[in-house]
Formats: structure tokens, sequence, C-alpha cells
């Protein structure tokens, strides 16, 4: 696939061995019409005895192996958002925000798992920067990075303009002041990175 790492630098990438994580949420599942693509977080033990959330885009094709809880197998199309899930996939991946990954196996721990909270974070700011390619849009201060946030925005990301209508993420514009309802959990990169569930332009 296109924007994995050369041989060399995959062999340094963990000697693109397996990478398995426990417990990871399934944040997205988006389907085209030759592969599926399963966004999933999960902990990782960082400094000071934090837990640091990885976002990755699993890109499952007729090789991934997907059980239930039961240990049947199941289709890709039956995973949900929500889904707690053991995953095995590639430790080469893409440059991508969040990377890409082929997956080599896929179990559905529990189902029906809500990730979103009940009430959802919210960040008043204003649009620095829109990226309508890789569908996501920066807030912040560009003078001040430690102020800034990327919100990834998706099929259920719901946008509207100051009169309440319904509006796309090409209508956006830098400079623009909105208020983003968004996913409790957050990457530790620098700017953190978040799932929107709705942005306001205000």
């Amino acid at each position: 696939m296109d924007g994995f790492y050369d041989g060399a630098e995959a062999f340094r990438h963990m000697n693109n061995m397996a990478i398995n994580v426990e417990d990871a949420v399934i944040e997205e599942v988006f389907h085209d019409n030759r592969s599926s693509f399963v966004t999933i977080s999960y902990g990782v033990p960082g400094g000071f005895g934090l837990i640091n959330i990885e976002l990755v885009t699993l890109v499952v094709d007729g090789n991934t192996i997907i059980r239930n809880r039961r240990g049947r197998k199941i289709s890709v199309r039956e995973l949900r958002p929500g889904n707690v899930v053991d995953a095995s996939f590639s430790a080469a991946m893409t440059r991508s925000i969040p990377p890409q990954s082929r997956a080599f196996m896929i179990t559905v721990v529990r189902e029906n798992v809500n990730p979103s909270p009940v009430f959802p974070n919210v960040v008043e700011d204003r649009i620095m920067e829109i990226d309508r390619n890789n569908n996501f849009l920066i807030t912040g201060n560009p003078d001040d990075m430690m102020s800034q946030m990327r919100f990834v925005v998706n099929d259920m990301t719901e946008i509207y303009d100051r009169r309440g209508n319904r509006i796309r993420l090409r209508d956006l514009r830098p400079g623009q002041m909105v208020r983003v309802e968004h996913a409790d959990f957050m990457t530790a990169s620098i700017p953190p990175q978040t799932t929107a569930f709705s942005i306001w332009v205000i």
C-alpha cells in the first residue's frame, strides 16, 4: 500500500512485526469497494503512570480474521462503533493521521459499548486550519501550539451554521469561531487529536 514505510524503515519500526492490543474501542467503520477501514483507539502506558490514547485505522481485507466473542467468524460489516475488541495488526503503518495498518485479526470482546461520553467535552475556539482531504480541522492560536487541537470529522459529525442549518466541512472557513463537542479520548500528540461529535459556528 502506498505510504507504508520502506524496507529499512519497516525493519526499524518494530521489525515489521505484528502489534497486539487488548480492549481497544472501535471509533469508526468505513467501507469502500475493495476494503473496509476500522478506526480503533487503545491505551498505551506513558510516563508518570499516565495512559496515552493512540488511534489507528485498520485496513480489513479478505485475509483478516474477524471473530465475535463466542469465537465464531463474522463479517467486517457486523462490527460497530463502540465495540470493544482485541486486535492484531502490522507494525508497518502509513504516515497519515491516524496511521493505517493492515489488520491480521480482530476479536470482539464486548458489544454495544458506547464510547461517547454522556456529557461531551466542549471547546470554543477559532478555526486555524481545515484539511478537507483528510477530514480534520485544527482550532487554536497559530502562535501558541499548546492552545491548538485537531478534530477528526467523520460521517457521524454534525456541523451547523449560526442559524442551526446543517452544513458540511467544506463550508467552514479558517478564522470562524466554533463550538466543538468532542470525545473524551485524546491522543498524546501535539496538537492533541480527538473526534468531533458536533461543530457549531458561533
